[in-house]
C-alpha cells in the first residue's frame, strides 16, 4: 500500500495561510517592538556610544566598568535592603488580609477590597507626594505625631540618608499588600470546602487548617506574587525619586539610590552613556531570572519532602 505523500512546508504554509494570517499581527509586533530592542539592546552594551557620535567597540568594558563602580554597589544593596524588608509586611499583610475578607465574619467584602487594591491603581506621583508630607521634617504627620510625646523631629527624608529607606519600605509594602492580598483571596476561594470540612472531621485546629492545608495550596499563588514583587522591587524608582526631590543620586549619601535610578541616570535622563546604560539593564534582568528560578527550585525541593511527611 501507497504511503501518503508528506507535504512540504510551503505547502502547509499554503494550506493554512489563513490561520498564519490572523496570528501574524502578534508576532510581527513582537518582533518589532519586544524581540528587536531586547536583541539591539544586548548588542549595546558592548559599545560605548552617546546616541549621537558613532558607536565604539568596547568588549566587556562596561560590564567590567559596571562592577568596578561602588555606585552600583550601593544601588544593589539599597534595592535588595528595601525588597527583602518590604517583603516581610508584603506577604504577611497580603495573607491576612485576605484571611479576613474570605471569613463570613466581615461584611461589604467588595468595598474593602477596592480600598485595599487602590494604591496599585494610583498615580504613583501622587501617592509619593502624600507620603512626602508624611515624612516631611518640618510639618510631617509623623513628626507631629512624635512631638505630642516630647520627642524631637526626624529627617527621615535628609539627614545621613539612613532613615529614608524607611518612607521607601513603607511606601513599597503599602502598594503592594493589596495586590498579594486580591490574588491571595481569589486562591483561597478556589480552595473546595469540601477540605476545611474533612479536615475539621479528623479534628484539625484552625491553626493546622491555615498551616498545613491553606497555606500549602497556595504555594504556586504565593511564587507568583513573589516573583511580580521582585520584579517591582527591580524596577523601583519612582518612589525614591519623588521623596528624595527628583535627585538622580538617591539623596544624601545615595541613601535611596536603587538600581533603575542608577540606570536612568546613565541614560537617557542623567547622561549619554547608552552602551553602559544597556549593560546595567541585562544585569538587572539577569538577576531578576536567578532570582525567580531559586524561588522555583526552592519551591520544587520542599514539595516532594511534604508529600513524603504526609505519607508517613
Amino acid at each position: 500500500m501507497a504511503q501518503p505523500k508528506k507535504k512540504g512546508f510551503l505547502s502547509t504554509l499554503y494550506q493554512n495561510r489563513v490561520a498564519y494570517v490572523y496570528i501574524a499581527p502578534f508576532y510581527i509586533l513582537f518582533l518589532v517592538f519586544n524581540l528587536f530592542p531586547m536583541v539591539a539592546g544586548f548588542l549595546l552594551s558592548f559599545f560605548r556610544w552617546d546616541g549621537l557620535s558613532d558607536m565604539h567597540f568596547t568588549g566587556l568594558q562596561n560590564y567590567v566598568n559596571l562592577f568596578n563602580d561602588p555606585l552600583f554597589w550601593k544601588a544593589l544593596w539599597n534595592t535588595l535592603f528595601i525588597g527583602i524588608i518590604a517583603h516581610i509586611p508584603i506577604l504577611l499583610g497580603g495573607l491576612i488580609l485576605a484571611y479576613i475578607l474570605n471569613s463570613k465574619l466581615v461584611k461589604f467584602n467588595n468595598l474593602f477590597k477596592t480600598i485595599y487594591f487602590m494604591p496599585m491603581v494610583t498615580s504613583a506621583v501622587a501617592i509619593t507626594i502624600i507620603f512626602s508630607n508624611l515624612f516631611g521634617y518640618n510639618y510631617g504627620l509623623l513628626n507631629w505625631f512624635l512631638s505630642l510625646f516630647g520627642e524631637a523631629p526626624i529627617n527621615w527624608l535628609g539627614g545621613d540618608g539612613s532613615l529614608i529607606k524607611v518612607a521607601v519600605i513603607v511606601m513599597f509594602a503599602w502598594k503592594w499588600i493589596g495586590w498579594n492580598m486580591v490574588i491571595y483571596l481569589a486562591g483561597m476561594q478556589g480552595i473546595s470546602n469540601d477540605i476545611y470540612e474533612a479536615a475539621e472531621i479528623d479534628g484539625a485546629t484552625h491553626v493546622d487548617v491555615i498551616f498545613r492545608i491553606m497555606i500549602p495550596l497556595l504555594k504556586p499563588i504565593i511564587l507568583f506574587t513573589l516573583i511580580q514583587s521582585t520584579i517591582g522591587m527591580f524596577n523601583l524608582f519612582t518612589e525614591p525619586f519623588v521623596l528624595t526631590g527628583s535627585s538622580w543620586t538617591g539623596g544624601t549619601n545615595n541613601g535611596a539610590l536603587t538600581l533603575m535610578i542608577y540606570l536612568l541616570n546613565k541614560a537617557p535622563q542623567g547622561g549619554t552613556l547608552y552602551g553602559y546604560a544597556s549593560a546595567v539593564a541585562y544585569v538587572i534582568t539577569i538577576m531578576i531570572i536567578l532570582i525567580s528560578t531559586l524561588l522555583n527550585k526552592v519551591t520544587e525541593e520542599r514539595e516532594p519532602k511534604q508529600r513524603k511527611a504526609v505519607r508517613a
